[in-house]
């Protein structure tokens, strides 16, 4: 104890906590921001987060639908491949 009195932490203590899981898979012990169910470092904040929709998906085409089904008819293709090689052998 600091300055020789008690830290107030009862109401920060009572308060609701954050919903989310942190990268060790354990729940996130930090305080939810007021109104919401997320703490400020998990998307409580306002204008943090996402946006809405898939337009990241447009700075690259990485992950567009058409690149996706290309993958994956690509992925099939190699399959099949490796599946007769296999055959031959």
């Amino acid at each position: 104890m600091s300055g020789g009195h008690a830290p107030n932490t009862g109401p920060m203590l009572a308060s609701p906590r954050c919903g989310a899981r942190t990268r060790s898979g354990l729940a996130c012990r930090a305080p939810a921001v007021q109104d919401k169910t997320r703490c400020r470092m998990h998307g409580g904040a306002e204008g943090c987060g996402a946006p809405r929709g898939n337009r990241n998906a447009r700075k690259h085409g990485l992950f567009t639908t058409e690149a996706i089904a290309e993958r994956r008819q690509m992925r099939a293709l190699l399959d099949e491949a490796r599946k007769l090689l296999r055959e031959l052998t």
